[in-house]
């Protein structure tokens, strides 16, 4: 491909210095839950200006956890449908049943009037997510009802690390949030997740859970059913040095950004609206196709006739439509249908050339041009 879907950046001197510290790890055997994964949570909460972080081996992980710890077991929790399996996944595993909320296909995010109408007697709290990187402008009214309402808010924030809406960091909204460290996210960590808080509650419960459900690492007293979500130190090497990159990660991907969205001011593509009061570090850049314009033909002629990858949707189709959901599903939801039948994510990383930025944009108008005149 002459222009991947997604690509993942270590400089010489980061690779260098990932492997003098996974050497020391070696010599010294401390090989989790030691010195580096401190310093990652350390710097991590820092970065996301939340007094808390606790790393885990997955960003599901950090999801389950976290709602572990709130106890949702036995209660209802609303999850927006446009979202990954995992969202969704994890409060179920952390003994939840789940209701799907629509979504607004404006902001890609939950639509507040439609969260309002499905809580029920049994709700106990709401999952948000920030979809490509963008913090929802709406999500003062999400928090507005769910104070109303007594409910919990939880961010899975798996795309957003280093986002922020009028200078609230992402993970900082609700009582806890979650990160990925996934190979295809702003911050690859191979694996690996991170769950931010200001809960004192929630780090002492989230560190017994990630280790096997102890009271503390050095005895086998179990007091909780946890389950081995502990990050290895050389996860957290590779995470911390992608971290110390990250504002100029986001920095390149928001100059890509600004490039596509010039170029689609005034053509048939609509790219998604990002709020001035809103920092994105478009971890997805997201646009809309033109009504009956075939996604999976553009996709197949910019693969083959110009080389470019196009990422995977977010999401191709919503939960409520996937068979593992089934028994969950109470209706259609079309603003959920409708935006994730109609996007696409153009390519976006923090080593984008000009020249790549130029072959996308050259062939997504042509394709999308030529395909609407057919």
């Amino acid at each position: 491909m002459r222009v991947p879907a997604a690509a993942i950046h270590f400089s010489e001197a980061d690779r260098t210095e990932i492997l003098s510290q996974i050497d020391e790890c070696l010599r010294t055997g401390q090989l989790t839950l030691g010195a580096i994964g401190r310093q990652l949570e350390a710097e991590f909460a820092t970065a996301h200006d939340v007094a808390h972080a606790i790393s885990t081996n997955s960003g599901t992980s950090a999801i389950e956890i976290p709602l572990k710890a709130h106890g949702v077991a036995g209660k209802e929790v609303l999850v927006q449908a446009n979202t990954f399996f995992a969202t969704a996944a994890a409060a179920i595993a952390a003994g939840a049943t789940i209701r799907f909320v629509d979504c607004d296909p404006a902001t890609m995010s939950m639509d507040p009037a439609a969260l309002e109408a499905a809580i029920g007697p049994d709700t106990a709290g709401v999952i948000v997510v920030h979809i490509g990187g963008l913090i929802s402008p709406q999500i003062g009214d999400i928090q507005r009802i769910c104070d109303e309402h007594g409910l919990f808010l939880f961010e899975d924030a798996a795309h957003a690390h280093g986002s922020s809406l009028d200078g609230t960091m992402a993970g900082s909204f609700g009582f806890a949030g979650s990160f990925s460290f996934y190979p295809t996210k702003v911050m690859a960590g191979g694996e690996g997740g991170m769950i931010v808080t200001n809960s004192e509650h929630i780090v002492d419960e989230a560190k017994i859970y990630r280790d096997q459900g102890k009271a503390s690492f050095l005895t086998n007293d179990h007091t909780r059913l946890g389950y081995n979500w502990r990050m290895s130190e050389p996860h957290a090497a590779i995470t911390l040095a992608q971290l110390r990159r990250l504002p100029e990660f986001i920095a390149h991907r928001q100059g890509v950004a600004a490039r596509f969205d010039e170029a689609f001011a005034d053509g048939p593509i609509r790219p998604l609206h990002v709020p001035d009061n809103a920092f994105c570090n478009y971890y997805k850049y997201i646009a809309f196709l033109p009504a009956d314009v075939d996604r999976a033909m553009v996709k197949k002629r910019m693969r083959e006739e110009y080389e470019v990858g196009l990422s995977g949707e977010v999401y191709e189709a919503p939960l409520h439509l996937q068979t593992v959901f089934e028994s969950y599903a109470d209706g259609p939801l079309p603003g959920a249908e409708e935006l994730c039948s109609r996007h696409i994510c153009l390519p976006v990383s923090a080593i984008m050339t000009d020249e790549q930025v130029d072959l996308v944009i050259e062939g997504i108008n042509t394709v999308v041009a030529e395909v609407m005149d057919s």
